[in-house]
């Protein structure tokens, strides 16, 4: 009698979890991988891990933050995956320099950066900007939207992410240099030079 009324309380938990938190943990996970169907995999992968390990859960911090810990793990699970089912030879296959730079590293005059006439100290909060901005990380190959995700979002330093992803550090360097260029160039096309 009494497991069957834990049962009963747990079973009632993960059903609260999920109602009080679902929403915010899709949201989180789909900035990371910018797809629906593996955002709302990972969140599930989330809850049954939590509700699988409840045991270990201490209290030591909310269900909240401990849930955005077991996701935070899951993504970066997911990018090291893709990772490692991706090629390798990033730094000399792509072409993708040459609309944006000269034979003598300079920016090419149709890709040259041009002010954006923004004040950088006000934060860009609108909900439309968000979008382009989604918009323009999907346009990346994954690899690229891999780095800067764990770059830009979730803080790790290079080691970290050259460990995870299992790169080098010159490929990671390209990469993130790559992300970094095509997402201006595609931000300043839909969003501040349009």
């Amino acid at each position: 009698m009494f497991m069957a009324e834990m049962d009963k309380n747990l079973n009632k938990d993960a059903a609260e979890w999920v109602n009080t938190h679902a929403d915010a943990l899709y949201r989180y996970a789909l900035q990371r991988v910018s797809d629906e169907f593996i955002a709302k995999d990972l969140v599930q992968e989330t809850f049954l891990a939590a509700w699988r390990n409840i045991d270990n859960f201490t209290g030591q911090a909310s269900m909240k933050t401990w849930l955005f810990t077991i996701l935070k793990n899951k993504v970066i699970d997911h990018y090291r995956k893709a990772a490692r089912e991706q090629t390798v030879g990033f730094a000399s296959d792509e072409a993708g320099d040459d609309y944006f730079f000269d034979e003598n590293g300079h920016w090419t005059e149709k890709a040259a950066p041009v002010d954006w006439k923004i004040d950088y100290n006000q934060a860009v909060e609108s909900k439309e900007f968000f979008s382009v901005l989604e918009n323009c990380k999907r346009k990346l190959k994954e690899i690229q939207r891999m780095v800067f995700s764990v770059k830009y979002m979730d803080g790790l330093d290079t080691e970290e992410i050259c460990k995870v992803l299992q790169l080098t550090a010159s490929n990671y360097w390209v990469l993130v240099h790559r992300a970094k260029v095509q997402l201006r160039a595609c931000l300043e096309k839909n969003w501040f030079v349009r």
